[in-house]
């Protein structure tokens, strides 16, 4: 990926809001995504500024914007708080909330509730939520309620304890295959992307080569669709 092309960002920002189908046809061109964080309405601001395509609102204000050691704290109030802010400011980028450990795992119900107060609430175009296994079916009747959802796998900070804490996944021959299994049923169950986050790059390529939608890596490698920034 590091010698595909990209537009050069617009030294405004483009007017309009980016349609989400327009993700898709950069991954069809082999174009840059960007994603990166933003937890309030300056960064949004130059985030927009810079012309990326995504930001998102990650529960990882946890640590950097409240203090705490890790994401489990912060609460689906607080992120739709920080969300506000960052949609107040950002015009052209597709603004991705991210849903709070405790706020979706419960049942399809709550998470399709969390998922409207996101939208509704924090003003999020999109929501993100981690893992696989019983959350495609989360990720399905978020979907079905009419919400862009993006998928999570490799590393998911909000499960790091089961997984051995903030270390590399998919690094044995059946590790790896659950997570190419793993991205496979997040598309079917209607993600429009998934992160594949410290996922061997040799993994995160052939995950991102067989999936029609995009990728966007964090320590995956250079060949998936999009890089995200934290």
């Amino acid at each position: 990926m590091s010698t595909r092309p990209r537009s050069p960002a617009p030294s405004t920002p483009a007017p309009g809001k980016l349609a989400l189908p327009e993700l898709g046809e950069m991954k069809r061109r082999q174009d840059r995504i960007v994603m990166v964080t933003a937890y309030d309405a300056p960064a949004a601001r130059l985030a927009d500024h810079a012309g990326v395509e995504l930001i998102l609102v990650g529960d990882t204000a946890a640590m950097v914007m409240l203090g705490h050691e890790s994401t489990l704290p912060v609460t689906l109030d607080e992120m739709i708080f920080l969300t506000r802010a960052v949609t107040r400011a950002a015009r052209r980028p597709l603004v991705v909330g991210d849903l709070p450990f405790g706020s979706y795992e419960l049942s399809d119900e709550q998470s399709v509730a969390s998922a409207i107060r996101m939208v509704k609430e924090g003003g999020a175009d999109l929501v993100k939520l981690e893992g696989a296994g019983r959350m495609v079916s989360r990720v399905r009747a978020i979907a079905e309620s009419n919400i862009g959802v993006m998928g999570h796998v490799g590393l998911t900070p909000q499960s790091a304890t089961k997984l051995g804490g903030f270390r590399a996944q998919g690094r044995t021959a059946d590790a790896a295959l659950r997570l190419y299994d793993d991205a496979l049923e997040l598309q079917a169950a209607g993600c429009f992307a998934i992160v594949l986050e410290a996922v061997p790059a040799p993994v995160a390529a052939r995950i991102s080569a067989a999936l029609s939608i995009p990728t966007v890596g964090i320590g995956a490698g250079a060949d998936c669709d999009g890089q995200v920034l934290v």
